[in-house]
This record gives C-alpha cells, structure tokens and sequence, in this order.
C-alpha cells in the first residue's frame, strides 16, 4: 500500500525513572508514532497534553522528530506520567497518575477530527486511552482499527471492544499455551480479523482465520532497557503489513499472500524490537525528572 500513514490516538506520558533520575517521553500511543516513524511510514498523534513540565517534554520530542501532534487537545493540569525503576534491564513499573488529566476529559471529536483521520490508513489506540466510548464513531470513518490489549482485558471488556477492532495484540507472556490459545480466540470469537499474541523471549504468535502461525524472538545484542518491546514489536508488525499489501486493502482475499504478510510482519516486529531494547527509556530522548515522583 502506498503512501500509509498511521494515526496513533490516546495516550501519552512521561516514564520517570527513579533510578536513573530522568524522565524519558513515551506511552503506548506516542512509542507507536515514533517507531513508526523508525521503521520509514509516516504518523500523527492525537491526545490530551496536560499543562506542565511533562506535557512539554512529549510534546517538543514530538516536533523535533517531526511527528504532526497539530489535533491534539490540551487541558488545565497534570499530564499523565509513570514511575519506573529498573531490574537487571527490565523495565518495572511502580505506579501512574492514570493518565492525569486524560481521564477526565472527553476527547469531544469534532467534523473536523473526523475529516483527518480519514486520510489516514490505520488507527492506533489501546486500553490506556480511554477511549472506549469512542470506538463506534472511529469505525465510521471506515479507517480500520489496531488495539492493544495489554495484559489487562476481561471477557467484559473484549465484548465491548473488539466489535470495532480489526487487528489486536494481546502480551500473553504470563499466561500458558493453552490459555494464551484460549484468549486470542475469545479475541477472533468477538469480531478480530487479526489477533497477535506476544510471548517475550519465547516469541509470537499470530491467529488468522482460525489458523495459528509462530515467529521466534530476536535476541538483543545489547540489552539496556527493555521499555517499549511490545509497542516496537506491533508498530512495526503494523507498518509491514500496510507496506505489503497488493491492493490498496489491509486484509487482502488470497489466503496464500495473507499468510506471507503475516510471516514477513512477524519477522520485522521481532527484528525491530531487538533493537528497541538497546535504547534508554522507550525511544531515549530523556531529560531530568521534573514535578512529582510521588503517588
């Protein structure tokens, strides 16, 4: 497909690493627009920015890598922010403010909005960014739709969602293989065309039409911080399979083509997450911690 672009809509923070005393910008949401941006696909942001030290970090990393966050919406207070420490290279999280502001404010999608993300040919958004109401009217725009489903879902919350999500990944390292099976086809079960399911060190999995293919993990060279894997691992999941199509459709007929984009997406989710954990924070890019490093 050319010419794609991805819009990444929902959340942003900044990690603050206690044990490090640096800050660094990320969130699923903006992970994804700049991994994108890495693996040569164009992207856009739209979130809710707060009004301090954090919210400036995001956004001026966002305008010096030259990322278009012209449509997001900014509200009176704290932005979303997370605490993190390290454990030999793997990132450990010990708490958020939820989101700041983000959760309290509607993102009240205009005409306007809506014309814009049209142009687009993916959406992004995942379980952070409170989005949920929402999901119907974004289907609408007949762009289709990438959810992340992280480590958190419910049966409740996969009927809510996936009616309107064409392609999901699930991070199923804690679970066993019979239970991460059963969970990616609760997935497919509730309307998901295409269902990934991560697995860390152990590798991938991909579920299409009732079929399941596996891909092997990438093994570091150099692991520094393992922030961002799952994020790097899907954008550029997401960023082949638009690149590979044919026919202008994310979802092609052929069977036969389909299961080579999966393959060939799989391989270069796996390389480029490889080559995120040789990064500090989710993408680098940290500068000294400002406001609270309390919860």
């Amino acid at each position: 497909m050319k010419h794609s672009k991805i819009i990444a809509i929902g959340d942003n923070v900044c990690d603050k690493y206690l044990s490090r005393g640096t800050m660094y910008p990320g969130g699923q949401c903006v992970n994804t627009c700049v991994y994108t941006t890495m693996n040569g696909m164009d992207c856009a942001y739209l979130g809710k920015y707060g009004t301090d030290e954090v919210a400036d970090c995001v956004h001026n990393t966002l305008v010096k890598i030259g990322i278009d966050d012209s449509h997001c919406r900014t509200f009176e207070g704290e932005n979303g922010f997370a605490l993190v420490t390290l454990n030999n290279s793997d990132r450990v999280f010990l708490g958020s403010n939820k989101g700041g502001i983000a959760k309290e404010n509607p993102f009240n999608f205009t005409d306007e909005d809506y014309r814009y993300i049209k142009d687009f040919q993916l959406i992004y958004t995942n379980l952070n960014s409170y989005i949920e109401n929402d999901l119907e009217n974004l289907k609408e725009t007949g762009v289709p739709i990438a959810f992340d489903f992280s480590t958190r879902w419910t049966d409740e919350y996969l009927i809510e969602v996936c009616p309107y999500v064409t392609i999901a990944i699930l991070s199923c390292a804690h679970l066993n293989e019979k239970d991460r099976e059963r969970e990616m086809r609760k997935v497919q079960g509730n309307g998901v065309k295409i269902v990934l399911g991560t697995v860390g060190e152990e590798g991938s999995y991909v579920l299409y039409k009732n079929k399941t293919y596996y891909a092997k993990a990438v093994q570091a060279e150099n692991v520094i911080d393992t922030m961002g894997a799952g994020d790097s691992y899907f954008s550029a999941f997401l960023c082949s399979l638009l690149e590979s199509s044919e026919t202008d459709e994310l979802i092609e007929e052929d069977d036969h083509k389909m299961e080579l984009r999966l393959l060939a997406a799989m391989k270069q989710g796996a390389e480029f997450a490889a080559k995120v954990c040789a990064m500090e924070g989710a993408f680098g890019y940290g500068v000294p911690i400002a406001g609270r490093t309390q919860l």
